[in-house]
């Protein structure tokens, strides 16, 4: 779980992965103008929707803990066509960019064996962006 003890290592992953985060959400503007105390808020808001089962979002770690390489998020959604909405990145860095394939077969397989979700959308990943804000909502 994503949660606020995750802060300085997350906060160095996401700023130092602007560029690379800015394809997975291109309309959000984030994380330009993030602050080390902004990235807390956003982890305690994450924290919270996992403790209350609302969304959930997890943090992937190096072996030791010591760097974050990236996260997955697990929101609910409102596209009449899917019953979630699944986004992951991985930092801006040689050995992390070769785990974004692996992530996304993993999250792939953990949702099929593992989760409730009978049609999980990847917006911006398996469907364009334009494809998916012109879908309808339930």
């Amino acid at each position: 779980m994503l949660s606020i003890d995750d802060v300085e290592k997350d906060f160095e992953a996401v700023t130092s992965s602007a560029a690379r985060l800015s394809k997975v959400w291109p309309d959000s503007g984030w994380p330009a103008g993030l602050t080390l105390r902004q990235n807390l808020v956003d982890l305690g808001w994450h924290e919270k929707e996992f403790q209350n089962r609302n969304s959930f979002a997890y943090t992937m770690v190096a072996p030791d803990e010591s760097t974050v390489l990236g996260c997955v998020y697990f929101y609910p959604t409102d596209k009449a066509e899917y019953d979630a909405e699944v986004f992951l990145w991985v930092r801006d860095n040689e050995v992390a960019i070769e785990l974004d394939e692996k992530l996304f077969e993993v999250v792939q397989r953990w949702l099929a064996s593992d989760w409730p979700f009978e049609n999980p959308a990847y917006p911006g990943r398996t469907i364009s962006w334009e494809h998916w804000d012109a879908l309808p909502v339930k």
